[in-house]
């Protein structure tokens, strides 16, 4: 194909046809791509529809096309014929950086993926001036420029996060670190000044935050396999600065939405993963560092509201607690009772309770909730992260740890006891409570391999889950006997249920119609060691 006007024409056609409702029009013109999609010059034209075309509409799914086209063609198999011509392949290097750059953010989103399919395949030996190029635009002062370039850094780099290690991947890290590490932290500390700067100015502080944000993630991805020299002689620049915004409240960057996280609200959870990992892979050289983190930590969790939009943001700041307090070089910090006794209370029973959030999720979305309860996906949940700080705080100080918990425990099951209907939330947080508190460790396959022995877990069962599981209403109280069928899945091994209840619980539970206690009664009896139940 020809870099000629009848056939950018003749694309724009049939770009507009795939977007038809009616089938019998856009499925040929899909076809239509499909079949000339390996002629030469096809995605350079699509290219300069991007960037000459004058209907966004157009420009839009360009440059998805693209995107899908270099997604399927780039890789090289071997054995396998060169899916684009080498030619395309060097015009497409020269020119997609520019565009993308010059691109409104919903195409620069599209070509930074593009760019990062073709990085994971071509940089750094097919595509050594990469980074060079987009170093460079740092210099702009254009922050639509500047966001763009770090967006795709950031989908570069984050597979670093993954990577086994190998000399290839040292040799790429250093490549990359000797030529963006200094650049992006001299625009870190520029981009500090410019927030005070412009602390007044709400859409100025918008993009300036996307900037931190995607900077704050691309120091995770850089740091992630270890600890870079320069990153090393600089701590005090970055952990000062993070600091400062872990302690920064500017009421233009809050929000009203109560569920999607703001700007400075997904800034601190990165700050907090950030810090977590220096406090878990370099927790030598983090030390004088740390206590600052502790408190402003602290002080963010205790001051942090329920609502849903905060969730990531406590999450990975009770990560972050989680991490500090198992290592032995912060066991000093958590040593006292008074500190204990506040974690508790303020930080872990609070983020326990079963929310309207959680409850509306249960009734409405029952397939997903079960499935981040059972399979362990809910690691970004505020459950999840308290439960992983009750472990981290047991693996030094369980004794006490099991006392305080105790008397919450039996706090909130009387709370329960007076008014069963109004009050089984408090039952619920105290099931998951002992269950936090007696797993000290798990497998998918085996349920817990070792409890604390502190807990009384048959005692527990007997006297608080039968009842619920035995009760001759299975659509009463649905989230107590989701908890109790689970409880009967994760202690299998710890506690002999075929003395203290009848399998014939579970198999009522499926004949009914609550579909959650049918889910968890399921995955429980598909387990070898319920099928030894007697019936």
């Amino acid at each position: 194909m020809e870099l000629s006007d009848a056939n950018l024409q003749t694309l724009t056609e049939y770009l507009k046809k795939t977007l038809d409702p009616d089938p019998a029009i856009r499925r040929p013109a899909e076809k239509f791509l499909e079949t000339v999609e390996g002629s030469q010059n096809y995605p350079l034209l699509l290219l300069t529809l991007l960037e000459k075309s004058q209907e966004n509409v157009i420009k839009v799914c360009a440059s998805v096309t693209f995107k899908n086209y270099i997604k399927r063609n780039w890789r090289i198999v071997e054995d396998e014929p060169n899916k684009i011509f080498e030619s395309d392949r060097i015009a497409i290097k020269a020119n997609i950086v520019p565009l993308m750059l010059s691109s409104p953010e919903q195409i620069q989103k599209q070509l930074s993926d593009a760019i990062s399919i073709i990085g994971r395949e071509d940089f750094p030996q097919k595509w050594p001036d990469l980074l060079t190029e987009m170093v460079n635009r740092f210099q702009s002062g254009d922050f639509h420029v500047i966001n763009g370039v770090l967006r795709t850094a950031h989908s570069l780099f984050k597979r670093y996060r993954h990577e086994f290690k190998s000399n290839e991947l040292w040799t790429e890290i250093k490549l990359v670190l000797d030529a963006f590490a200094l650049p992006l932290t001299n625009l870190f500390k520029a981009t500090i000044d410019l927030c005070s700067t412009h602390a007044n100015d709400a859409s100025a502080l918008k993009v300036l935050f996307s900037s931190l944000i995607l900077i704050a993630k691309l120091f995770y991805s850089l740091n992630f396999q270890d600890l870079p020299e320069f990153f090393e002689d600089n701590m005090e620049t970055w952990m000062t600065n993070f600091h400062s915004l872990l302690t920064l409240d500017n009421k233009l960057l809050q929000t009203d939405d109560e569920e999607e996280a703001g700007l400075l609200e997904l800034l601190k959870s990165q700050i907090c993963d950030n810090a977590a990992l220096y406090a878990q892979k370099y927790d030598e050289e983090f030390q004088p560092y740390l206590p600052r983190f502790v408190t402003a930590i602290w002080n963010l969790l205790v001051t942090t509201g329920q609502e849903v939009k905060y969730d990531l943001l406590v999450s990975n700041a009770i990560q972050f607690l989680a991490s500090v307090c198992e290592r032995p070089h912060y066991k000093h910090l958590f040593e006292d009772q008074n500190t204990l006794t506040s974690i508790c209370e303020k930080v872990i029973v609070p983020n326990m309770e079963f929310r309207a959030a959680d409850e509306e999720a249960f009734e409405d979305n029952s397939e997903e909730y079960i499935r981040r309860d059972l399979e362990g996906s809910d690691i970004d949940t505020r459950r999840r992260a308290a439960c992983d700080l009750v472990r981290g705080l047991c693996k030094f100080f369980e004794g006490p740890v099991t006392g305080i918990f105790s008397g919450y425990v039996n706090s909130m099951l009387q709370e329960y006891a007076k008014n069963p209907s109004v009050n089984w939330k408090h039952k619920d947080a105290a099931i998951y409570l002992v269950t936090s508190l007696a797993s000290k460790a798990q497998t998918q396959k085996h349920g817990i391999t070792q409890a604390n022995e502190l807990v009384n877990l048959t005692e527990f069962f007997v006297n608080h889950i039968q009842p619920d599981l035995k009760s001759a209403s299975v659509n009463e109280f649905p989230v107590l006997k989701a908890d109790g069928i689970k409880y009967i899945m994760i202690f299998r091994n710890q506690v002999s249920f075929s003395s203290v209840i009848n399998v014939t619980v579970l198999v009522r539970s499926l004949r009914k119609e609550m579909l959650k206690s049918m889910s968890y009664s399921a995955v429980a009896l598909s387990h070898p060691q319920q099928a030894k139940i007697c019936v």
